[in-house]
């Protein structure tokens, strides 16, 4: 055999590009979400009056249902990845029109709460089909492509939130825009498949009730996925406030308009793209070990200068390694989550380590940096979580094993 065949990669079939390009588009929706709340939250503050301790528990209650995703992301075991992935884009359309007919901030909050139990489901199921539908030496590059797709949706918020908040709908225009084509995904998903994993696990068991809540604690696998529940939390304590209070700052520390903050995140999140479609093709031909490193530390290091830098120039700069940081992290997060436990356990996994455990500091998080935020400021408050991604980090580096390359059969019993 030839070294330029032995280099060639996996092809992929039909069905997985089309697959691609569904899974692609769905974690799109998740990133325009995501900054959608981040473009909004001065305006929405403004006009219902809300202090920046009560849009740190605004988005500490929203966040919230990032973790009750975990009852629908563990059902993925026994319903199937299809049946699940096809429910969450139902209800995240469902509540993210809700949204934009809102009429004051509880009502709101209990729309995005349910919107997020939908949107994480969707984005936890899809990690899963991109781990068991693709070839190992291509499964890091399609988990970050997918994952990359989130940080095109941010643009795209970006870009439109500013324009769109002229209107005279103002911010609820913003979900009203992002809602409606969902329901072109909903027709889509028509012709999902189920993963061929699930299907050969499933005909060698018999058919199974609902699993005990804490099967996955009675497992061999119990401490890996603590392991993990504390690396995603350590991450998170980070990540999840480095682009969500950036407006907040920019604004009222930095002295910055909304076309102005507009501008800066839409060329952050356009530069940072790149670095962030390639973060999954680095975890494959470097691994997880050492892609994790570059990708924490450009992380840590863009967080901490987008809230402490002094010019526009530089705090742009800085932002799209924060932006970079806050997507790149992901896919060697996810990488390892679907690769280190079966497949009978992987949404288990998934739904402890990431939706249960690890999401306890992606929501308890703003609501302390918010508190603090009213004693040294959004900068100070926010910089100083650049600290938790160097030691999340750290235990990536003590605790994880290298995976790149190898099967999820492999890779589940090292």
């Amino acid at each position: 055999m030839t070294a330029k065949a032995e280099v060639q990669k996996t092809p992929f079939t039909p069905y997985q590009r089309r697959l691609f390009a569904f899974l692609s588009v769905a974690s799109f929706f998740e990133g325009y979400d995501f900054l959608a709340l981040t473009q909004i939250l001065p305006n929405l503050g403004a006009e219902m009056g809300l202090m920046p301790r009560h849009e740190g528990l605004l988005v500490g209650v929203i966040n919230a249902g990032t973790m009750i995703a975990y009852l629908l992301v563990r059902k993925a075991d026994q319903w199937g990845r299809r049946r699940v992935l096809t429910v969450t884009i139902l209800g995240y359309t469902l509540f993210s029109l809700l949204t934009g007919l809102a009429p004051n901030v509880i009502v709101f909050a209990v729309c995005q709460l349910a919107a997020r139990v939908f949107l994480i489901g969707e984005w936890a199921v899809s990690m899963v089909y991109a781990a068991e539908e693709y070839p190992s030496d291509r499964r890091g590059m399609v988990i970050g492509v997918i994952q990359a797709f989130s940080s095109l949706g941010s643009i795209v918020c970006a870009g439109v939130v500013p324009l769109l908040l002229a209107t005279p709908l103002g911010w609820r225009s913003v979900y009203f825009v992002g809602g409606v084509p969902l329901l072109l995904m909903a027709v889509a998903r028509r012709g999902l498949r189920e993963t061929s994993r699930f299907q050969e696990q499933a005909a060698a068991r018999p058919a199974e009730g609902a699993q005990p809540l804490g099967r996955i604690l009675r497992s061999p696998y119990r401490g890996r996925m603590l392991q993990l529940a504390v690396i995603w939390g350590l991450t998170y304590v980070c990540t999840q406030n480095a682009v969500t209070f950036w407006k907040s700052f920019a604004v009222r520390e930095r002295g910055f308009s909304d076309g102005q903050v507009g501008a800066s995140i839409t060329f952050a999140a356009l530069a940072s793209m790149p670095l962030v479609f390639a973060a999954g093709k680095l975890l494959d031909v470097v691994g997880r070990r050492k892609g994790a490193v570059i990708i924490y530390a450009l992380a840590a290091g863009g967080v901490l200068g987008a809230y402490a830098l002094g010019s526009r120039a530089g705090l742009t700069a800085a932002l799209v390694f924060a932006i970079f940081g806050a997507s790149g992290v992901l896919p060697v997060l996810n990488a390892y989550t679907t690769e280190l436990f079966p497949t009978d356990l992987r949404s288990d996994a998934i739904a402890w380590s990431n939706n249960l455990l690890g999401r306890i500091a992606y929501i308890l998080s703003p609501v302390f940096v918010g508190v603090a935020a009213e004693e040294v400021g959004w900068g100070s408050a926010v910089s100083a979580t650049a600290i938790f991604p160097l030691v999340a980090l750290a235990l990536i580096l003590w605790l994880l094993p290298e995976t790149r390359g190898k099967e999820l059969e492999e890779t589940a019993r090292i």
